[in-house]
C-alpha cells in the first residue's frame, strides 16, 4: 500500500468531476483526495468540478444537495457546473455520487459518450435493467466503470475473508443496517452494503434467493450453483452495525465492523487505482449479480418467501 501511494504521489493528479452533491460521500472523498496535508490523503487525483444533480422526491437528497455543493465550492475550491457534458469537458475521470440510483443510467450516458472512466456509487442503478444498460454502454464505448460499497473494503471484512486463514470458502453470513426507501427496491437503498460484504466472500454464482421478511428484519438466503449457502441479515430494529462470518475448510472467521478501521479510505484507494489503470477491481458480472440478488429477494418477498432464480 505504501509503495502504491508513493507512486501515485509522484504522478500529476488526474482531474476528477463529481456528479451529484447530495451525499456525504462527496465531502469525504474530496477531503481524502484534495487535502494533501491530511494524514489520510490519497494522492493521484484531485476533485476540480461538480454537477449538483439531486432528487426532489427523496428528502435525504433534496435537503443536502445545496449544502454539500456550497461546501465543495467554498472549502475545497471545486467549480460547480450546470451540466454533465460541461463537467466532462473539464475533467479526466468522474465520480458519479448521486445518492438516488434511479438517475444513474441517464447521468452515465454523457460520461460514456465522453469516454471518461467512472466510479458509480452504490447502488449501481435503481434497477437491474438499468444496470445492464450501463454495462452495455460501457462495453460499447470501451470505457470501464466500477461500482462498490466501502464495506467491501473495510479492514475487518478483508480480514474475515483472508484466504490464507480461511482456506476455501464454504459459506458466509453478512449483516448490515437495511432501512427502506420507498423509491427503490428494498435492499438497494442500504442493504446493499451487507450484500456486498457477502459477495466479497462468496463471489458470483448465486442460483436461487429466498427472503423472509418482518418489520424489523430481513433474512435472505442464497444458494450458489456449487451448493454453497450465503446469508444476508438486514437490520431495521435493534443495534445497527455491520459484520461478516466466513466459513472455510480451514477455519471460521467472524468480524464486526467496529473491531478495526472502517472508513472510505480503502475504497478511495481502489477508485484511484481504477482511474489510473482502467482495471476494474470487481468484475462487471459480479457488480450486476449483486443487483440481481437483491431484485430476486424482492420477488421472493412478493411471492410469500418462495425461492426465486437469480437468472430470471
Amino acid at each position: 500500500m505504501l509503495i502504491l501511494l508513493l507512486t501515485l504521489a509522484a504522478q500529476e493528479p488526474m482531474k476528477v468531476g463529481i456528479i451529484g452533491t447530495d451525499t456525504s460521500h462527496v465531502i469525504a472523498f474530496t477531503k481524502l483526495l484534495n487535502d494533501d496535508k491530511g494524514k489520510d490523503h490519497v494522492p493521484g487525483c484531485k476533485v476540480v468540478a461538480a454537477f449538483k444533480g439531486g432528487s426532489p422526491d427523496i428528502e435525504s437528497s433534496a435537503g443536502r444537495v445545496e449544502k454539500f455543493a456550497a461546501e465543495l465550492k467554498e472549502k475545497w475550491g471545486v467549480e460547480i457546473v450546470d451540466s454533465i457534458p460541461a463537467l466532462c469537458e473539464k475533467v479526466d475521470v468522474v465520480l458519479l455520487e448521486s445518492v438516488d440510483g434511479r438517475p444513474h443510467l441517464e447521468q452515465a450516458r454523457p460520461v460514456f459518450a465522453a469516454k471518461k472512466r467512472v466510479f458509480i456509487d452504490k447502488p449501481l442503478a435503481g434497477s437491474l435493467k438499468d444496470a445492464r444498460e450501463i454495462a452495455r454502454l460501457s462495453k460499447e464505448s470501451g470505457t470501464p466503470f466500477f461500482s462498490a460499497s466501502s464495506v467491501r473494503y473495510y479492514e475487518t471484512m478483508v480480514k474475515a475473508r483472508d484466504a490464507a486463514a480461511v482456506g476455501l470458502v464454504k459459506g458466509a453470513e453478512a449483516f448490515a443496517p437495511s432501512p427502506i426507501e420507498k423509491t427503490h427496491p428494498d435492499l438497494f437503498w442500504y442493504g446493499i452494503h451487507g450484500v456486498e460484504a457477502l459477495y466479497s466472500a462468496m463471489g458470483p454464482g448465486c442460483e436461487t434467493v429466498t427472503r423472509t421478511n418482518s418489520e424489523g428484519t430481513d433474512v435472505v438466503v442464497g444458494r450458489w450453483k456449487d451448493g454453497r449457502m450465503g446469508t444476508f441479515r438486514g437490520i431495521r430494529a435493534g443495534k445497527q452495525t455491520y459484520g461478516l462470518t466466513v466459513f472455510g475448510d480451514k477455519a471460521v472467521q467472524a468480524s464486526l465492523a467496529l473491531q478495526g478501521r472502517n472508513d472510505y479510505r480503502a475504497l478511495v484507494v481502489e477508485i484511484v487505482k481504477f482511474f489510473r489503470t482502467g482495471e476494474t477491481p470487481v468484475p462487471v458480472d459480479e457488480m450486476l449479480e449483486v443487483l440481481a440478488f437483491m431484485e430476486a429477494a424482492d420477488r421472493s418477498k412478493a411471492q410469500g418467501g418462495i425461492p426465486v432464480k437469480v437468472g430470471d
